[in-house]
C-alpha cells in the first residue's frame, strides 16, 4: 500500500482550550476565539505543524472565518516547505480567476497549494455571498466550474456556455506548475457525481470504518464508469495522549465544558442543514450524551462527541498514541491514504500527534515525512549529574 499523508489544520476562526463553536454557517454563541486568528497566532500553527511532519494545513472557508486565499498567502514567507489546502466556493469567483489564481500561488509559493472545492451546504450561507442557487443547482454549477479550470489548467482555450457558468475565449497566459490536487467531498448523490469526474482526492468526514468503506466503494465505482482513478482523505479531529486514560480525560473535559442550552441550539440549527454529510454526522450521536464522554464512542477510538457543537467534521480519534496509530492504520487499509486531523488547541495537539504518532507509523512503515519535515527519534540522552558520585 502507498505510504499516508497526514495534514492538520488551520483554525482561522479562532483557537482554544474548549471546543470552538460554529461552522456550517451555525453560530453557537457559546465559545469565544480564545486565542484570536492573528497572522501571528497562525503562524505558531503552521510552523508546529511543518516542524513536526505535516504535509499540508487545511485552511477552511465560510462566513465564520478568515479569507484562505489572503491569509495563506501571507504564511507563505514565514513557513518553508508546508503546503496549504485552500478551501474556496466556485460560485464566489469565476472559473477563470480561479485558476488564474491557483497558477499565481503555485508560481509564488514554489508549488505549495492544494485547492478544497466546496460547493456549500447551506443555502442561507450562500445568500449571503450572493449564491441564490439550490442544492443541486450548486454542485451543476462546481460542475461546470471545474470543467473550466480543468481545461484552463491543460494549456486550453476554453468557450462554455454552461446551465451556470458562461465563458468565452478562457485562457491561462502561464500556466500552474505543478497543477495544484483538487480535492473534493460530499454524500449525496450528486455530490459523488462530481467527485467522481472531477476531484483527485475524495474527502470524507470522520465516520466508522464500514461506513467509510461503502463510501470509497460508491466513489471508486463511479470515477471507474468515467475511466478515473481517485484518492481517499478522510477529515477527523484527534485527541492523543501517552496513556488511554489521559485521552479520554481531555475528552471528558471537553464534554464537561459544554451546556445543555448550547447543544440543543446548536443541534437544532443544523437538524436544518441540506448536506447529507451533515446529517449522517449528526446520526452519530443523536444529540444525546449523558455527560459521559464514553458514550459517545461509536467505533474504537472514535468519539462522536465534537459533533454536539460542530458542524462539519463532528468526530474525533481518541485514545493512547498507540490506539490511534492503530486506528489510523484501520482506516488505511480500507483505502484512505490522506488524513487532514486537528485539534483543540490546534498548536499543542500538532506537538502530541508530533511526538507520539507519527513516530509510530514512521516505525511501522506507513508514514515517512516530507523532505525537512518529522521530528529526529534521537538516542536516550543521559541525564546531567546523574553518574556524578560524591567525593568524585
Amino acid at each position: 500500500m502507498p505510504a499516508l499523508t497526514l495534514h492538520w489544520f488551520l483554525p482561522t476562526n479562532g483557537d482554544g482550550r474548549q471546543l470552538v463553536g460554529g461552522g456550517h454557517g451555525v453560530g453557537t454563541g457559546s465559545a469565544g476565539a480564545i486565542r484570536p486568528a492573528s497572522i501571528e497566532y497562525l503562524t505558531q500553527v503552521a510552523r508546529a505543524a511543518e516542524q513536526v511532519g505535516f504535509e499540508a494545513v487545511l485552511t477552511p472557508t465560510g462566513l465564520w472565518c478568515e479569507d484562505a486565499w489572503l491569509t495563506t498567502a501571507m504564511l507563505i514567507a514565514r513557513t518553508e516547505r508546508l503546503k496549504f489546502l485552500v478551501a474556496f466556493r466556485p460560485g464566489a469567483l469565476s472559473p477563470t480567476l480561479a485558476a488564474q489564481q491557483a497558477a499565481t500561488y503555485q508560481r509564488h509559493s514554489g508549488g505549495r497549494l492544494l485547492l478544497n472545492i466546496v460547493t456549500g451546504g447551506e443555502s442561507f450561507e450562500q445568500r449571503a455571498y450572493g449564491d441564490f442557487l439550490d442544492k443541486d443547482g450548486r454542485y451543476e454549477r462546481t460542475d461546470e466550474f471545474l470543467r473550466v479550470v480543468r481545461a484552463l489548467w491543460r494549456g486550453e482555450t476554453i468557450d462554455l456556455d454552461g446551465k451556470h457558468v458562461h465563458v468565452e475565449g478562457a485562457f491561462l497566459d502561464r500556466l500552474p506548475d505543478p497543477v495544484p490536487p483538487v480535492y473534493f467531498g460530499g454524500s449525496s448523490p450528486i455530490a459523488g457525481e462530481v467527485a467522481a469526474e472531477h476531484s483527485d482526492v475524495y474527502l470524507t468526514w470522520g465516520e466508522p470504518p464500514e461506513q467509510v468503506a461503502d463510501k470509497i466503494a460508491w466513489v471508486r465505482r463511479l470515477a471507474a464508469e468515467r475511466g478515473r482513478t481517485v484518492r481517499f482523505g478522510i477529515r477527523l479531529h484527534v485527541i492523543t495522549r501517552d496513556t488511554a486514560e489521559e485521552a479520554w480525560a481531555q475528552a471528558q473535559s471537553l464534554l464537561s465544558a459544554l451546556d445543555e442550552d448550547t447543544i440543543a441550539e446548536v443541534q437544532a440549527g443544523l437538524a436544518q442543514s441540506e448536506s447529507v454529510g451533515q446529517r449522517r454526522m449528526r446520526e452519530l450521536h443523536g444529540g444525546r450524551h449523558g455527560g459521559d464522554a464514553r458514550s459517545l464512542e461509536i467505533a474504537p477510538n472514535l468519539w462522536a462527541g465534537v459533533g454536539l457543537v460542530r458542524g462539519g467534521a463532528g468526530t474525533a480519534l481518541v485514545g493512547s498514541h498507540a490506539e490511534v496509530a492503530d486506528r489510523i492504520a484501520e482506516y488505511h487499509e480500507i483505502g484512505i491514504d490522506e488524513f487532514v486531523l486537528s485539534g483543540y488547541p490546534h498548536l499543542e495537539e500538532a506537538w502530541w500527534m508530533g511526538e507520539g504518532v507519527m513516530p509510530i507509523l514512521r516505525r511501522r512503515g506507513l508514514w515517512e515525512p516530507p523532505a525537512g519535515g518529522g521530528l529526529a527519534e534521537d538516542a536516550p540522552r543521559s541525564v546531567p549529574f546523574a553518574a556524578v558520585r560524591p567525593g568524585r
